[in-house]
């Protein structure tokens, strides 16, 4: 029968009481018994009750039973009889039985919502009945009862009570349900503890009924009454947990509150005399004789343990007891209370002293452990002293290992990233925690590998080009990508962590569980990719697809005085040479083993003979060894990016792999140096704990890659790098100056250029000595390249107050005049000062980016002005030179090494593409290059779907309107879940947005669909989810699908938020979070959208 009729029952009692029903059900029937208490003698409608409840029996003391259901039955319907009699006497918000209005019961709705919880507009009109107009009329009384606070960037506008209309709350209000009696209970005691008040719920002070309803009253003060609180509070005396509850406690002591109230009432418009309202008396007489009046039991149940929850309300009905009887007797109660709360002050007093005086004992106990333990460490140090001071790496974190550092340091406290000035790299311990396993391990070439969770992923953030992705073919012949990055940045390959730390051993064996158990469960596939490599955080639940492997910076030993004396014969020219004739003679090397070399190389190769290993005299040193484990992490990260990056198959072979690692180093660097700049914060010190480990793990990672790969492959890619600097070293399918981006040349010529250095009978890689003048000529020479890069694709320069020429001015007037005749006269005249403003204003970010990865690479702390002022403080560009070891006159380059960089500007600006480019001919790349952020939308979210209204399908010539989808990334209109605009991709048919996503936004996507008002956020074909819109209604709601119908206006805070998103590169985050939480058993087909 319960599974036939059960169901129902359920669903009946639940209409019985919703918002939209209950007024012609539950309202009613409390109305009806209202009206029958009117009519009825009290003590004979208070028999009736009992009767229905079967309690009467019960009550009369002629049932007793020792069966714990029964007694718990009981108990129940006790309380149940209870809270009917709270209703019934207490329930007078409603016109015709008090004097209210329809306001004021609404006021009251409203109050006792908002006594629940904060809530918002939206929550609080679907928890209030509607007349028949469908109007709540929550709008004329909101502002009288509640304040409203404003959304933050996350949730939505919420409304709290005011303070004043508190003292309206009743624990029991009869709309609420047992649930929101829990919680408007336990949030008013909440309050009331923090405001340091007692945490009595007391009944508030009701209207006065009408008088056709006045006996209701009469129940309070009925002999019959009386009885049933004598019987609950006595049970509670007896002190047997089958035979009572708290509950039962707490209604009882509610409905003494109100007999009080109504009497206190009644004494203060009237005489003593006219006054027939008698609970008081009674309560203190009837069962006096016996110790077992209401008003005596309620003295014995205030110091019982088990109701210590009830113990404030307990005072608070004692007090009012002694008020109604100051009242009667017409003197002050300020006299008799005193005197009767003087004992329950002194016991408060000595409650209060005794817990003081226990955490003041278990304060002192704490205290003597800690001096026992510290005693114990010291004792052990001491006996242990010998074996302590043969262990250095037991002293202080980051104490200068070589003498000659430490001399350094004394002498000035070098903020230096490269060449011979070089700061002291910090030889900092590090010791992580694997999340999985809890382990500590020490960071450490030689020790089991240790890796940081990580996801790769193709971007177009800094895109110059919005919707031109190139096509890649990895078997293409003459392919300049991705070797050489082009400056459009029309895609890159991005690498971040989320920061947690695990072994590789622990990480693999998760990520074969992973692969076990989501092949079973059917919702999984839709968050993971398994083929792709993918998997959560086990701790954060970050989408990842690989690892990157934690690589400590290598030691340093850096002898200053050498590196001064070397520096003297290794000068830039010098170097360029030295450098030259080891490439020729590699080649020449390579030629003779294949057993293919020709006369000219072999001329060559003989005089260039005795230079050939000359590069090996500035110093040399074994290359770092790691753990096997290391070194198939290294794989495993640098085949991800790979494969991710180019959208190819797994192959770790490929010559293109290190190149990938080099570009995702490089681009993870411009992206979040793209970020600080938006935000305007400092290029150092603003990054979190995990993000900067995640990049210095990036960047380390990117440089001990070339260990895994052919020593010849990344010596053949060196050379072609340099090729774009020294045009004598460039081949037919070199790009000119234009079509690079310096900063992946940059990073791709530091981290390769040690396999020069390798020998065919012995591994070899360049000193620290050696490594620092290979970086400071070599960011030297981009440095320049970029700086005429900058001069040449500027248009316009700025307008400068006309003063006194500076040193810094007639320098970059010379440096202009030199690049203007190798031109032919095509780039814009200017002064002095405006082209120095121009050049250096546009090499900002990549002396930024510069400076972050030589930190990173190097471990060189950089200038305090680094860390305490924004990207755009004035005395940055100063800083980032002295920490770059460039003259704080950049143009100064030019003049230093005017002899060597004279014919190479000639060779740079004699290239046909830069002639063309000049010529107008060819779209250029301006720096500092275009910040990229969402397109600006409409402050009323009317004009968006007045825009909408107008918009008709390009590929359809029927009138019915589609469903308008907005790119947020480029500003397209685009018609989608609509088979008129199906297109192919991959072999595949997909909808208009998931095309147009992978062109501009490299498979990440992010939409406004108009109609429904909510943002779509994809991540390749198979995956996405919905996000909140940012426009929000007056009362801080947004209106998914425009349900409701409110004005709506865009939330500045909220499309700040989606645009960070969106450049952290964190929708693959977002949309893996959503999906986990949202379960769903069939998929979305995404890709039709």
């Amino acid at each position: 029968m319960w599974r036939r009729n059960g169901l129902s029952l359920v669903s009946q009692v639940y209409y019985y009481q919703d918002v939209k029903c209950r007024d012609e059900m539950y309202d009613k029937d409390v109305l009806m018994l209202q009206i029958a208490a009117s009519k009825m003698d009290p003590n004979h409608f208070l028999m009736l009750i009992l009767l229905r409840f079967e309690l009467f029996e019960y009550f009369n003391g002629s049932c007793t039973s020792k069966d714990q259901d029964e007694l718990r039955q009981w108990n129940r319907l006790t309380e149940e009889m209870l809270y009917l009699l709270i209703v019934v006497i207490g329930e007078r918000y409603i016109p015709g039985v008090s004097q209210v209005t329809k306001e004021d019961v609404t006021m009251r709705e409203v109050i006792h919502l908002l006594c629940i919880e904060p809530m918002a507009h939206s929550s609080l009109v679907k928890g209030l009945p509607e007349n028949e107009s469908h109007e709540t009329g929550l709008e004329s009384v909101i502002t009288k009862v509640a304040t409203f606070k404003k959304p933050g960037v996350s949730g939505h506008g919420l409304y709290e009570v005011k303070k004043e209309r508190l003292m309206e709350f009743n624990p029991f209000f009869y709309h609420y349900s047992r649930s929101q009696h829990s919680k408007a209970e336990e949030s008013q005691k909440k309050r009331k503890a923090q405001e340091g008040n007692d945490k009595a719920l007391p009944p508030p002070l009701p209207p006065a009924f009408c008088p056709a309803f006045s006996n209701v009253v009469r129940l309070l003060c009925c002999d019959i009454i009386i009885h049933i609180l004598r019987h609950v509070l006595q049970r509670a005396v007896e002190d047997r947990p089958v035979n009572w509850t708290e509950a039962m406690i707490q209604r009882a002591l509610h409905l003494i509150g109100q007999a009080l109230l109504e009497e206190k009432t009644q004494l203060e418009d009237s005489t003593v005399e006219e006054v027939t309202f008698d609970f008081s008396l009674k309560a203190r007489i009837i069962g006096s004789e016996h110790d077992k009046s209401v008003f005596l039991l309620l003295y014995k149940i205030k110091s019982l343990p088990s109701l210590e929850a009830q113990k404030d309300m307990v005072k608070w009905v004692l007090q009012m007891f002694e008020i109604v009887k100051c009242l009667r007797e017409k003197s002050s109660p300020t006299v008799p209370m005193s005197m009767e709360t003087k004992p329950e002050e002194s016991a408060q007093d000595k409650e209060k002293a005794e817990r003081k005086r226990k955490a003041e004992a278990a304060k002192l106990h704490r205290q003597k452990i800690m001096a026992q333990m510290s005693a114990m460490q010291k004792n052990f140090i001491e006996s242990n002293k010998m074996l302590y001071d043969n262990m250095p790496e037991s002293g202080t974190q980051g104490e200068p290992v070589t003498s000659t550092e430490s001399c350094a340091m004394e002498q000035r406290d070098m903020c230096i990233a490269i060449g011979p000035q070089r700061g002291s790299t910090i030889d900092d311990r590090e010791v992580l925690t694997c999340i999985l396993c809890q382990e500590e391990q020490e960071v450490a070439g030689q020790a089991p590998a240790m890796v940081l969770t990580a996801c790769v992923q193709r971007s177009t953030v800094l895109t110059q080009c919005r919707g031109k992705i190139p096509p890649f073919k990895a078997d293409g012949p003459g392919t300049l990508y991705p070797l050489y990055m082009p400056p459009e940045l029309a895609v890159g390959t991005h690498t971040g962590s989320c920061g947690h730390v695990m072994h590789a051993t622990c990480w693999q064996k998760y990520f074969e569980a992973v692969q076990n158990t989501t092949r079973n469960r059917l919702h999984a596939e839709l968050i993971i990719d398994l083929e792709n490599g993918e998997y959560l955080c086990p701790l954060c639940k970050s989408l990842c697809n690989t690892v990157v492997p934690l690589i400590p910076l290598e030691p340093l030993t850096f002898n200053y005085e050498n590196a001064e004396i070397i520096g003297q014969h290794l000068t830039l020219p010098r170097w360029i040479q030295i450098l030259s004739a080891r490439i020729k003679g590699l080649k020449s090397v390579t030629q003779d083993n294949e057993g293919s070399s020709g006369v000219g190389n072999t001329v060559l190769c003989g005089e260039s003979q005795p230079d050939f290993r000359s590069i090996l005299s500035y110093g040399v040193q074994e290359p770092r060894k790691f753990s096997d484990s290391i070194t198939e992490m290294l794989v495993v990260c640098a085949t991800t990016v790979h494969r991710v990056g180019l959208k190819t198959a797994p192959n770790e072979l490929c010559p293109r792999v290190p190149v990938m690692a080099w570009n995702t180093c490089a681009f993870t660097i411009q992206a979040i140096e793209n970020i600080l700049q938006e935000e305007d914060k400092p290029l150092f010190g603003s990054l979190q704990n995990r993000q900067l480990g995640g990049l210095k793990a990036i960047v380390q990672f990117s440089a001990s890659q070339r260990l895994k790969s052919s020593q010849a492959v990344i010596q053949r890619h060196f050379t072609d790098m340099l090729g774009v600097l020294l045009p004598a070293l460039s081949r037919k399918n070199t790009p000119s100056l234009l079509e690079v981006d310096c900063f992946h040349l940059l990073v791709g010529l530091v981290l390769s250029i040690p396999s020069l250095y390798q020998e065919e009978a012995v591994d070899l890689q360049p000193s620290a000595v050696s490594s620092a003048y290979n970086h400071l000529h070599i960011f030297h020479l981009v440095t320049m390249a970029h700086m005429l890069q900058v001069l040449l694709s500027s248009t316009d320069f700025p307008e400068v107050e006309a003063g006194e020429e500076t040193e810094e001015a007639r320098a970059a007037a010379e440096f202009h005049a030199t690049v203007s005749q190798h031109t032919g006269r095509l780039i814009p005249e200017a002064s002095g000062s405006s082209l120095a403003e121009r050049v250096k204003k546009g090499i900002e970010p990549f002396l930024r980016c510069a400076a972050l990865f030589f930190n990173c690479l190097t471990g060189v702390h950089p200038p305090e002005e680094l860390f305490s002022t924004s990207v755009t403080s004035p005395g940055q560009m100063e800083a980032l030179c002295s920490y770059l070891a460039l003259p704080s006159n950049v143009f100064q380059l030019f003049q230093d090494h005017r002899d060597t960089v004279t014919p190479l500007l000639q060779r740079w600006c004699g290239s046909p593409a830069i002639t063309k480019a000049l010529k107008g001919k060819t779209q250029t790349v301006r720096y500092p290059r275009r910040r990229n952020r969402l397109i600006d939308l409409p402050e009323d979210y009317s004009a968006l779907l007045n825009q909408a209204s107008h918009f008709q399908c390009p590929k359809s010539t029927d009138d019915e309107r589609k469903h308008p989808t907005l790119c947020l990334f480029c500003g397209t209109m685009l018609c989608s879940q609509s088979s008129c605009c199906l297109s192919q991709l991959d072999g595949e048919d997909v909808g208009a947005c998931t095309a147009h996503a992978a062109t501009c936004g490299a498979g990440v996507g992010m939409f406004l669909r108009i109609r429904e008002c909510e943002i779509v956020l994809m991540a390749s074909k198979t995956r996405g989810s919905t996000y909140p819109a940012p426009y929000l209604d007056d009362y801080g709601e947004t209106d998914p699908h425009l349900g409701r119908g409110n004005p709506l206006h865009l939330c500045p805070e909220r499309y700040r938020k989606l645009n960070q998103l969106w450049q952290q590169h964190c929708i693959l985050e977002e949309i893996a979070r959503s999906l986990e939480v949202v379960n769903v058993m069939f998929a979305f087909e995404w890709q039709m959208l």
